[in-house]
């Protein structure tokens, strides 16, 4: 693909036909899950980055690594532990005695989709170094700035039930997540078939083959970017977000970065449907990942049991969206 293709984009069906694709590719090796592989592969058409989160044994780390070999990405893993180091993210300048010069050491960050493996069990300081990274897709270490290749994604899992040795994410690092996702027990029958699907492959090792490469997702990306939005349906992603901001539970609602999200991912979403269009309902279906990690709710509702995810399913009942029919 040339760097022409790239920018001219493809159209709504290819896109679609390539995303199922992608998503049938993945099911081969992680069974059901298929509302969470949607989510995170819309996610990453939209240029984002996701957090799964959710107890351990659930098959997170699988499911990214499938997903960047479907999107036939470079992949590296990152195990965050309480003595991470920012130079072990972001890499660092090491003497070379033969040069007599020091030369720059890429870290993992230096790759197509990095799997942050248990993020908040690493401290604060290592946490930051990812925000640039996350954000402006460059690192700089000692004065020098890198640059990193296009496409860079960060799939982040953390561990929601476990507090010793942990360090929460602050809120600016949780709201450079486009989405945060959930995985769940899956139902009885799935996970015989995850047994099953052990015993037929008699090995521990996974592969997915890949249905494109960078440069072609790179063109998808493009393709999603020339599809527009009715106004009704920018101002319902607006109203909901504004409405997390007027809720008596939430000390803070998700600011105008929450209504982008929902905006970018709802399109992708339309686009995965083969539509050139946005409906309400894409932006019903990842509204709770979109809004509800940037929300933080008021010290006396903890002891109620009150929880993001239940402001924003309420809000997705009160607030008037626009009609779906076209």
């Amino acid at each position: 693909m040339t760097t022409s293709d790239v920018q001219s984009g493809l159209s709504v069906a290819v896109i679609a036909a390539e995303c199922r694709a992608v998503l049938d590719a993945v099911g081969t090796v992680v069974v059901g899950r298929e509302r969470t592989s949607r989510l995170a592969l819309a996610a990453v058409l939209a240029g984002g980055h996701v957090l799964l989160e959710d107890v351990p044994g659930l098959g997170k780390t699988l499911m990214a690594r499938s997903l960047a070999q479907a999107l036939g990405l470079d992949f590296k893993r990152l195990q965050c532990t309480p003595d991470l180091l920012p130079a072990d993210v972001t890499g660092s300048y090491l003497y070379n005695p033969t040069e007599h010069e020091f030369s720059f050491r890429p870290g993992p960050v230096f790759t197509g989709l990095l799997l942050a493996d248990e993020i908040n069990r690493t401290p604060p300081k290592t946490q930051s170094a990812l925000l640039e990274a996350m954000q402006e897709r460059q690192v700089t270490v000692e004065g020098h700035t890198h640059s990193l290749r296009r496409p860079f994604h960060v799939l982040a899992t953390a561990n929601p039930v476990e507090y010793e040795g942990t360090y929460p994410l602050p809120e600016a690092q949780l709201d450079r997540f486009l989405l945060r996702l959930d995985v769940g027990y899956p139902p009885a029958d799935e996970e015989a078939e995850v047994l099953h699907r052990r015993l037929a492959r008699r090995q521990e090792d996974t592969e997915v083959a890949p249905v494109v490469d960078a440069e072609r997702l790179k063109a998808l990306q493009a393709g999603v970017e020339r599809v527009g939005v009715d106004a009704d349906v920018v101002r319902y992603c607006v109203d909901l977000a504004s409405a997390t901001r007027r809720h008596p539970t939430v000390e803070i609602g998700a600011s105008p970065r929450g209504s982008q999200a929902l905006l970018l991912v709802s399109r992708c979403l339309a686009v995965m449907d083969g539509r050139e269009f946005v409906l309400p309902e894409d932006v019903k279906e990842c509204a709770v990942a979109a809004l509800a990690h940037r929300l933080t709710l008021r010290a006396e509702t903890w002891s109620t049991g009150a929880t993001a995810v239940q402001v924003v399913t309420e809000l997705l009942g009160s607030v008037p969206g626009p009609a779906s029919t076209r």
